[in-house]
Parts: structure tokens; C-alpha cells; sequence
């Protein structure tokens, strides 16, 4: 397959909101995004940071350790998220360099299609419940810096202009 350019931020396309996937074929494009995905040493890589305005992403949150598990979450829907907030430093392929400190439930079920159309619903939490959570941002067209304080969104804006430019 093929790895594609990724969309850095402040690419408009990053804050719409993604279209629910329909019937459509997409083992090509599932496969693009993974490839791209590790290429790029992701842990996770929706569609619309590709410049596909569709529901799905792809993570793979164990692969650097050796033990792969990828999965495809289409039209994913977060049914439930645990009341207790953690607190911790996230990156993305779209705001390379940058890490900022994003609040989010530690656990979370959710109910998507996999790639071969079987509908599924599985709890996750930890670092795999952080991934999805961020994930589905991108779908709504939500990236890491939104979740940032007006002072605290200025600065790290500031740090990957600096960085990137």
C-alpha cells in the first residue's frame, strides 16, 4: 500500500466534522492508514488527518512494545465514559513536537463497526481509552490544543509555530 501526507495543523480540514462512513469500500484505504500510521510512529491516525472526512480510525497502541493489535473503529460512538478525569501529556501526528496536558475519563466503552462490518462494543481504559478518546476528537474535528485554557492554548500554539516554521 501507500503511506499519505498527514495534515498538520492549523489545516481547516482538522476542525470539521467528519461524515458518517456508508457503504463504501474501504480495505485500501484502512490499509493506507495504517501504513501511514506506522511510518509516522503512531499509536493512532483517524481519517480526516489524511484529508478523508469520514468516521474511522485506526490505533494501534501496543505495536511499540512488540505485541501488535490493530483495530479499526468505524462510525465509533463513545457509549459511556467513567466519571474520574486523569490528566496527562498527548502528542499527535497533526501537532508534531508538541505535547500538551489533556484531561479525559481513564475508562470508556464504545460501539463501532470493524473493518469486516461486524458491529462491536468493548470497554478500554488506560492508554487504549486515552488513544480512542483522542481519535474520536479528530472525527469531530476536535484537536489536542481545543482542550487547552486560552493562556495555556496560546503558548503551546506558540512552541509548534516555533518548532514548525
Amino acid at each position: 500500500m501507500s503511506v499519505l501526507p498527514i495534515l498538520i495543523w492549523p489545516d481547516a480540514r482538522l476542525t470539521q466534522r467528519c461524515e458518517p462512513v456508508l457503504a463504501e469500500p474501504l480495505d485500501d484505504l484502512i490499509a493506507d492508514m495504517f501504513d501511514t500510521m506506522y511510518g509516522a510512529q503512531g499509536r493512532g491516525l483517524a481519517a480526516p488527518q489524511v484529508g478523508v472526512m469520514k468516521r474511522l480510525f485506526v490505533m494501534d497502541c501496543s505495536w511499540k512494545e512488540g505485541t501488535p493489535s490493530p483495530m479499526v473503529m468505524i462510525n465509533p460512538t463513545i457509549m459511556a465514559a467513567e466519571r474520574s478525569p486523569v490528566v496527562a501529556d498527548e502528542g499527535g501526528l497533526s501537532i508534531p513536537g508538541v505535547l500538551v496536558s489533556v484531561e479525559r475519563p481513564k475508562a470508556v466503552t464504545v460501539q463501532w463497526t470493524a473493518a469486516e462490518g461486524d458491529i462491536h462494543m468493548a470497554d478500554f481504559d488506560g492508554f487504549e481509552a486515552r488513544c480512542i478518546q483522542h481519535e474520536f476528537d479528530h472525527l469531530n474535528g476536535t484537536v489536542t490544543f481545543d482542550h487547552l485554557s486560552g493562556a495555556d492554548r496560546a503558548r503551546a500554539e506558540a512552541e509548534f509555530l516555533e518548532r514548525n516554521t
